[in-house]
This record gives structure tokens, C-alpha cells and sequence, in this order.
């Protein structure tokens, strides 16, 4: 729950004590402070995602380290039986106007509603919006850990062809790829095959993207976020129906375009979690030293 911004002003005398209360306190947010600030973060998040997860380049740089992570999902997700997503995958591919949607969907939604909803907690919910603020940076931040100790290649990356020999690349074996007895583990790369609104083969988005760095999904642990984030606003049913639908399309989505594994949704809502807590715990601390300053300098 947010900590409500009232100062309280105690007078004792030898019989009573008198609670007195104040006009409460908001706290002043400016637009583009706020605006800077996302910007600023994103740079940084941007940059340092990019140094880690054995970026493919030409072929020349093969990530063995991510694709030995992808053989440890798929090992969890068969053991605990989850391990269906290319099925689903196969379920959706033949129709190519709903894979052409999944693929504009994943390139834009993700940043769209994210900064849609973060301007519209910044209007309808000033007293929180520096929890929500906070608790988008701190779980983005805990994402770019999981980058780094745990870069991993999505499942639309697995059946890539080995480079031309004339690449001088190394190439990860076919018997790597065989596994269970299948000759490829049967995922279709949907952006290749049919497009999108980001190219990653080539171009501008190729050169700054890191393609391994997929757990946690933030497509996940942001989508849930705009979802709590906007709870108290929405009053009716199909208000909420329709926020619980956001994430709930975004898993699909990303599980159809072969962009995830199921675990890294899950991973997803993990640093939501924990996100949340760092983030409120910040925001309480904050409000707490504005009501110590208050106290001490009323005329503040």
C-alpha cells in the first residue's frame, strides 16, 4: 500500500495530546524530469544489454554459451512437462495474417502501452507514481543481471543454418542439434520468414540488439506491471478483463514467435516481484524522509 503523505503535528500537555492534521503533502513530479530520466535509464539499459550474450555477427561468433542455456530450459521444461512450444508454434504458423500481427505486436506493444501507461500514472496517480517509476527501473535493472549471468537463445534461433565455410566461422554441430532423435528442434523464426516492424538479420536493429538476451522476458514482467500499476483505475469488469488480457496475449505472442521460453515468463514475473518490493520499499523511505523534513521545518 502507498505511504499516505500527511505530516502530523503532536502538542502534549499533562492531561491530552493533540493530533493535528495537515493539508497533505504531494509530492511535485515534472514532466520532463520524468521524461529525461526514462530516457537516461533506457541509454544505459540499452548499452550494457548489448555488451553480453555472445552476439551473432556474420556468422564469425558462435554463442555456445547461450544456446548450452537454451538445452537447460528445455531439459526443466521437459521434466516438468511444459516443453510444448513449438507445437503451439506449428498450431499458429499456418495462418500468416495472425504470425504477421504476433510480429508487429511483439515489436511495439512492449514499448507502446509501457510508456502509455507510465504517462498515465503520472496524470491519474501522482501520489504513486514514484513507486511505479521505481519499481519499473529496479525490475529492468534486475533484468540486465539476469542478461548478463544467463544470456539465452530463443527458440527461433536454434535451427539456424551453419555460415558459408568461406565466412570463416565456426558453427555450432548438427549433433548438438539433434536432439531427442529429431534432426532440428523445429521452430520457425517468424520475423525472418515473414517480417516485422525490427529486422534483426540486418540493418540498424541488428547491430544494436543482443538477440540472447531473453531471461527474464521484460515483454512479461513489463506487461504485469502496467497491469498492477493501472488496477486502481480500472473500476469496471471488462476494465480488468481486458488488463489481465494484455499480459496474457503478450505470453502468447512471445511463445508463437519463437522469441521465448515459457520460464522466461515466468522469469519475467520474478524480477516483477521483486521489483515491486524494491520499488516500494524506496518510495516509503522517500515519503518518510520528506515527512522527517516537514516536521522539522514546518514552513517548508
Amino acid at each position: 500500500m502507498p505511504v499516505e503523505p500527511y505530516a502530523f503535528v503532536m502538542v502534549a500537555d499533562a492531561h491530552s495530546v493533540v493530533d493535528t492534521h495537515v493539508a497533505p503533502r504531494h509530492h511535485k513530479t515534472l514532466w520532463w524530469k520524468e521524461a529525461l530520466i526514462v530516457l537516461a535509464f533506457y541509454g544505459i539499459y540499452t548499452l550494457i544489454r548489448n555488451q553480453f550474450g555472445s552476439a551473432l555477427i556474420r556468422g564469425v561468433e558462435i554463442p555456445y554459451h547461450a544456446f548450452n542455456n537454451a538445452m537447460t530450459i528445455i531439459r526443466i521444461e521437459r521434466a516438468l512437462g511444459l516443453f510444448h512450444e513449438e507445437t503451439i508454434q506449428d498450431w499458429f504458423i499456418p495462418y500468416v495474417w495472425f504470425i504477421e500481427s504476433m510480429n508487429v505486436y511483439y515489436g511495439t506493444a512492449h514499448f507502446a502501452v509501457t510508456l502509455g501507461v507510465f504517462i498515465l500514472i503520472f496524470k491519474k496517480r501522482p501520489d504513486v507514481f514514484a513507486q511505479w517509476r521505481n519499481t519499473l527501473a529496479a525490475m529492468t535493472a534486475l533484468a540486465i543481471v539476469g542478461f548478463v549471468a544467463f544470456p539465452l537463445m530463443p527458440p527461433r534461433l536454434l535451427d539456424k543454418p551453419c555460415p558459408p565455410a568461406n565466412d570463416g566461422g565456426i558453427c555450432i554441430e548438427s549433433e548438438l542439434r539433434n536432439y531427442n532423435g529429431a534432426d532440428n528442434f523445429g521452430f520457425v523464426d517468424t520475423i525472418d520468414m515473414y517480417g516485422g516492424p525490427w529486422d534483426f538479420s540486418d540493418g540498424p536493429a541488428a547491430a544494436v540488439s543482443n538477440q540472447y538476451a531473453a531471461m527474464p522476458s521484460l515483454h512479461i514482467g513489463w506487461a504485469t506491471w502496467c497491469v498492477f500499476a493501472l488496477w486502481p483505475l480500472a473500476r469496471k469488469r471488462w476494465m480488468r478483463i481486458a488488463l489481465f488480457l494484455y499480459p496474457a496475449t503478450t505470453l502468447l505472442c512471445i511463445v508463437v514467435t519463437g522469441n521465448h521460453f515459457w520460464l522466461d515468463g515466468v522469469g519475467g514475473i520474478v524480477v516483477f516481484g521483486l521489483g515491486y518490493v524494491i520499488g516500494t520499499g524506496l518510495h516509503r523511505w522517500n515519503h518518510a524522509r520528506l515527512d522527517r523534513r516537514m516536521a522539522s521545518h514546518p514552513s517548508i
